[in-house]
């Protein structure tokens, strides 16, 4: 397989738009057209699981966490960054991130914790904005369902679970066709009335130009007429975190003991417990303590999450219980989420899981 196939497959379930800005996903080293047959999986790319790569005859290593967060000036081994990526080059073994683009997708890495935590009622805990676009065009009304397929067809019309969306006005176009165009109806000269339809639909500004392609490609007009708005509506399948709500309440112990079964924690370091019931759980694998605010707003009885400061518990209280997993801890099922989406697509391409453990954090119990 070319490497660019899986890297568009990936890309088109978590956008690269859809990172934060401080981020670094996407290939980090490789050539996309480059051929592959083996690849492993892991939380983050360290030396030794380039070397298992290099033992297994893999071409690719597909990490959550970038190797390469900031500008590297000199490549001469003296941090473990450098080191990385001069074996993978040395070794033409492609590395490929997918971090917070991944954990901001409504099935990705906080849906993974939801259901290890069979939480229900699932929702993103804090939805982004600025990430959808409107367009809007008119066709002549004959030419409008034809239209409208082909935009559904390329990513528009998508609103929450609803798909084929679309709002739909008629109405009378005129134009005047110049004297050197080819209309495709109406005469050279002269003034021409056509019954259209105004078509809107909504979409993700990522699928922007498939959408415009699309469009040219349906319209039956040499010139189309259309307007594209930038909406500040939130995209309520992409954002930060996760919400849901256990079957049946718990006590607090009984759901700490809950966490550490399911996400294999040796530790939980948490806010005094407030002698409640728990029913609704927040959830944001890493650090995850920006959603705070958002947690304790929609009524969350615990936020489970990670990398949390001895001072910043006291940002809790007494309202919620902050319940600190561990990074690793708290996003290791990302490597079977990988798996998952790539062998639903490529059920016949060689993928694994990495057998090195990356924790970098070790507890004496």
């Amino acid at each position: 397989m070319i490497l660019a196939a899986l890297i568009d497959y990936l890309e088109q379930i978590a956008p690269l738009s859809y990172q934060e800005s401080y981020d670094n996903s996407g290939l980090i080293v490789g050539n996309p057209d480059q051929n592959i047959d083996r690849a492993i999986i892991s939380l983050d790319c360290t030396e030794e699981v380039v070397d298992e790569a290099i033992d297994l005859g893999c071409q690719l290593i597909i990490a959550h966490h970038p190797i390469v967060f900031k500008g590297l000036k000199r490549f001469n081994g003296r941090s473990y960054v450098e080191r990385v990526v001069m074996k993978a080059i040395k070794h033409d073994i492609a590395l490929y991130a997918i971090h917070t683009n991944l954990d901001n997708i409504y099935g990705g890495v906080n849906k993974k914790i939801a259901e290890k935590l069979s939480l229900q009622q699932l929702s993103i805990l804090s939805p982004k904005e600025e990430l959808l676009n409107k367009l809007v065009v008119f066709v002549p009304k004959t030419q409008a369902e034809q239209l409208r397929s082909a935009l559904f067809k390329a990513g528009a019309g998508h609103i929450g679970n609803y798909s084929e969306c679309s709002f739909n006005a008629s109405g009378t176009g005129t134009f005047k066709a110049g004297a050197e165009t080819n209309p495709y109806v109406g005469s050279i000269g002269e003034r021409h009335y056509e019954v259209e339809e105004r078509i809107e639909v909504i979409y993700p500004q990522h699928r922007e130009r498939q959408i415009l392609i699309a469009m040219y490609e349906t319209h039956p007009y040499e010139e189309v007429a259309y307007d594209i708005y930038k909406l500040q509506n939130k995209h309520h399948q992409v954002g930060s975190g996760m919400i849901g709500s256990l079957p049946e309440p718990l006590e607090e112990r009984q759901f700490l003991e809950l966490l550490k079964q399911c996400l294999g924690a040796s530790v939980i370091r948490h806010t005094r417990l407030r002698g409640k019931r728990v029913q609704r759980v927040a959830v944001c694998g890493g650090s995850g303590g920006f959603l705070l605010s958002q947690a304790i707003r929609q009524g969350a009885d615990v936020f489970v999450t990670a990398d949390y400061k001895y001072h910043e518990f006291f940002d809790a209280e007494k309202k919620i219980v902050i319940a600190d997993v561990g990074h690793f801890e708290s996003e290791q099922f990302t490597q079977e989420l990988l798996l998952e989406i790539i062998q639903k697509k490529f059920p016949n391409f060689a993928v694994r899981l990495t057998g090195v453990n990356t924790n970098p954090i070790n507890y004496y119990i």
